[in-house]
């Protein structure tokens, strides 16, 4: 299975948000991790349509987009529109996750689920053949620079298990926490999409080389 880079640009410099996404470009990142937060699903508040419609102008990069917000059923197809090529809703936040899933599907996007920390892997078991991918959440959600949580490793390694035993090669999604120190870890579960923010954009190209050397 293909390992995947996914820096966030949650952690990038808005400043000069499109020179940040061409030097992940050139170091050869894959997807755009791009978070969503609504202020009441979560605490904090980020971007949301307009940005991302405005960012899709200069990369062709796939467009990985994690909808941190409540009922986030209403815009589904706003953010089609947008550019996402992903979309990731949480668990936690439908109240029909199935129809969710196919929502999302009969749009032409990607469809992909997200777990918080403490939330069991059990609550998706019925829907893993709908996913493209699962995005285990290894900090709690709503703010960059935290610090990785550990049991999240034994989780990702109890996911990888449950697709095998189906046989699905369903990609996983690891976010929070990660620094160049962990990744191999990570990836060791059984994650082979790995998003980054605040180990990448600082300096942002070499970061971005240097964990493109331990997916490779």
């Amino acid at each position: 299975m293909k390992n995947i880079l996914a820096p966030s640009i949650l952690a990038s410099d808005f400043t000069k948000l499109g020179e940040e996404l061409a030097a992940i470009d050139r170091a050869g990142a894959e997807y755009v991790h791009i978070d969503v937060m609504d202020g009441s699903f979560v605490p904090s508040i980020s971007y949301g349509m307009p940005v991302i419609k405005s960012i899709r102008k200069v990369t062709n990069r796939v467009f990985d987009v994690h909808l941190m917000i409540a009922a986030p059923d209403r815009y589904l197809k706003d953010f089609k529109d947008s550019g996402a090529d992903i979309i990731t809703v949480h668990a936690e936040a439908c109240t029909h996750l199935d129809r969710t899933l196919q929502a999302i599907k009969d749009l032409g996007c990607k469809a992909a689920v997200a777990l918080n920390p403490a939330t069991p892997l059990c609550s998706i078991e019925y829907v893993l053949e709908k996913c493209d991918m699962i995005l285990i959440m290894s900090v709690n959600p709503g703010f960059g620079g935290q610090k990785y949580i550990s049991y999240c490793t034994d989780k990702i390694k109890k996911l990888r298990a449950m697709l095998n035993e189906r046989g699905l090669d369903t990609d996983i999604e690891v976010d929070g926490g990660i620094t160049l120190d962990n990744v191999k870890e990570i990836l060791d579960a059984g994650a082979n999409v790995i998003v980054a923010g605040s180990a990448i954009f600082k300096d942002t190209k070499a970061n971005t080389e240097k964990f493109m050397e331990i997916l490779a």
